[in-house]
């Protein structure tokens, strides 16, 4: 163990975009658990969109984190120390954390990582603890995908999108992705088994759109919100779905957003858009997991890691999440297990 711990603490609130001066690196001294509780070594760092949102003081599901605490993310760690009988030395956890080297636990935000098998921790981290169970819930039960259907995605190459399409796959369906470079289209039509790539930087995207769904679009799994949205939206079939995973389109806005513009084609097309939070399924994981595993151990279901080694890098690697440069789930590596 390290005489000193490495924390990233939020300085001040982001307008806009997320620059360098909004989190800082500080050498600490390493926490004592108190009763009940454990300390964990960090082995991974999650990096998701939903790290801008806890930055700010906007509305949002949990409480924004605190300026100067600890940077909230998702992690995975090695137990160090135990204070509690659910835990054990060796053990491997997952949960809520902070970026910080060595952090406190408990059975309130951490659980057992579990059995992992065949599969690398990093591996089974980085698809099944958070990007996985996502895509899975927020596709089956607000999508409700039908065999024959059209499944459009946005950021199908990022962490989620990539296994929305590859589940909307699975259940039969016509799957067409919109994603940001072309080696990005290639990569999900090539591997992943997209019908349809669409490069939203290079096409035109309502154009594109209308070719890619002569049928038009059963459920679109929202993303992004903004400018792509309001492209699905003329095209959505009626009583379709809009599961609501994420709008990182505007995460960065200074100004307040418009839109959608076409907001009353909810009505016209009796359509459901319903947002989706994963904190609202963890009693639920199991199922997740073990459809989720069993898919990629068929071979029908592939993930890609964007890992980035070393704490100290968590501010730069997390901004890669807002322009597009990750293919993949963005990870922070700082120990291999």
């Amino acid at each position: 163990m390290t005489e000193t711990n490495r924390v990233w603490r939020l300085r001040k609130r982001p307008v806009g975009d997320i620059t360098d001066d909004v989190l800082s690196l500080e050498n600490e001294a390493i926490p004592e658990p108190g009763e009940g509780e454990i300390l964990f070594r960090l082995n991974y760092l999650s990096l998701d969109p939903t790290n801008r949102i806890w930055m700010s003081d906007m509305e949002q599901y949990m409480e924004p984190v605190a300026l100067d605490a600890p940077m909230r993310g998702v992690v995975c760690g090695t137990v160090i120390k135990s204070n509690t009988p659910e835990f054990k030395e060796g053990d491997i956890v997952s949960g809520i954390g902070t970026w910080a080297d060595y952090q406190i636990g408990s059975s309130a935000s951490v659980g057992l990582l579990g059995d992992t098998g065949d599969v690398p921790v990093i591996d089974a981290f980085g698809t099944l603890a958070l990007v996985g169970p996502t895509a899975y819930f927020c596709l089956l039960d607000i999508g409700d995908p039908k065999p024959g259907e059209t499944v459009v995605v946005s950021t199908a190459a990022g962490a989620v999108g990539a296994l929305v399409g590859q589940i909307a796959k699975i259940k039969g369906c016509r799957a067409v992705g919109l994603t940001g470079s072309d080696e990005k289209c290639r990569w999900i039509t090539e591997e992943l088994g997209y019908d349809v790539a669409i490069n939203y930087k290079t096409q035109d995207v309502g154009k594109a759109l209308a070719e890619a769904c002569p049928n038009g679009i059963d459920v679109y799994y929202d993303n992004v919100g903004g400018k792509i949205l309001d492209e699905c939206l003329k095209l959505m079939n009626l009583h379709g779905r809009i599961p609501t995973c994420g709008l990182i389109s505007q995460y960065n806005a200074t100004e307040p957003v418009p839109g959608p513009y076409n907001y009353d084609l909810i009505l016209m097309h009796r359509l459901k858009i319903q947002g989706f939070i994963i904190l609202d399924y963890m009693d639920r994981y199991p199922e997740a997991l073990e459809a989720l595993s069993g898919w990629m151990k068929e071979g029908k279901l592939k993930a890609r890691l964007d890992v980035t080694d070393g704490l100290e890098n968590a501010l730069q690697a997390v901004k890669k999440l807002y322009t597009g440069d990750n293919m993949g789930k963005l990870m922070v590596r700082v120990k291999d297990v």
